[in-house]
């Protein structure tokens, strides 16, 4: 009788939304790269072009912050990626390649491919950012990458995850993709992260099992970053990150960073994984700072961290 109450109350439930997430994949049709269309939004009246892309789980709001400290300078287009936010989630393995195209199409759509403008992102967002500056060079002047993760293997980012809540091992942990299938029970607002907005969070809550699992799997884990990188060794670029970050460790994306002639690094003291979250004012004016001001920045790999 007990084992029959455990199944009516717990198990049952949560094989019925797991069933449902499966189906309504199902449902979706396949990606179409000429047809499937991104969500985004065009931001601001600046004459300096920047694409912003946001990392796994994300959407285009999580750039909502302090805007005016950047709309008057520069024009930003906001993009939700394949599987997140408010864009298509069709049946797709979601890899590199796939994300790339997708955001080819919005690019040359709204001229944001003029060789002027800055492609940048969060965490998976900036080795997106990263792979289409190498696939498209002549497109973007420069790139920035903010909280870039960088691990030489999945037993690495296995080891670093280690250390976090019970939330974030699993939904990292080969299980994932199980667990995403019930995300809707899971993520409630007393499993939400400390360090995320509500606004972010229920953002958070719009992929499906397979826009998440195949984005870490097949992006963040199997992403050769070196290898990319050697292809545009002479482009500007700027690196942000948070000095305690313990999802993408500091030191990962330092040696990335002097793999280029011409990188720049800027970090926050106090900052984390989200540290965009709480100090919009500061990334803004350090983009800012890189993109058309004069002045050099005084943090830079040779003398602040060898």
């Amino acid at each position: 009788m007990t084992l029959l109450l455990i199944s009516i109350v717990f198990i049952l439930p949560v094989v019925a939304i797991a069933s449902y997430q499966h189906y309504k994949i199902g449902k979706q049709p396949a990606y179409d790269a000429k047809e499937t269309l991104l969500n985004y939004e065009i931001i601001g009246s600046g004459e300096n072009k920047l694409v912003l892309l946001h990392g796994l789980t994300g959407s285009l709001h999580y750039w909502k912050r302090n805007l005016e400290s950047i709309t008057t300078t520069h024009k930003l287009l906001l993009v939700d990626l394949l599987g997140f936010g408010d864009s298509p989630k069709p049946q797709s393995d979601y890899s590199l390649s796939i994300q790339l195209q997708a955001l080819e199409l919005i690019l040359n759509k709204e001229e944001f491919n003029d060789g002027k403008t800055i492609i940048a992102g969060h965490s998976m967002g900036a080795m997106i950012s990263l792979a289409l500056l190498e696939k498209q060079p002549t497109w973007f002047k420069a790139g920035i990458f903010i909280s870039i993760p960088v691990y030489k293997n999945a037993d690495e980012f296995k080891e670093i995850m280690s250390s976090h809540s019970f939330v974030d091992r699993i939904s990292t942990s080969k299980f994932s993709k199980y667990i995403c299938m019930i995300h809707p029970i899971f993520m409630s607002s007393a499993f939400k992260p400390d360090n995320l907005t509500d606004d972010v969070y229920e953002d958070a809550k719009k992929h499906h099992w397979m826009s998440y699992y195949y984005s870490l799997t097949k992006v963040i884990l199997k992403t050769d970053l070196y290898a990319i990188v050697k292809k545009i060794k002479d482009k500007d670029v700027l690196f942000i990150h948070g000095e305690k970050d313990t999802t993408a460790p500091l030191e990962n994306a330092l040696k990335l960073s002097r793999e280029f002639k011409n990188a720049q690094i800027i970090t926050s003291s106090e900052g984390d994984h989200q540290f965009f979250l709480k100090e919009a004012e500061f990334v803004w004016n350090t983009i800012k700072d890189f993109t058309i001001s004069e002045k050099k920045l005084k943090k830079t790999i040779p003398n602040e961290h060898e």
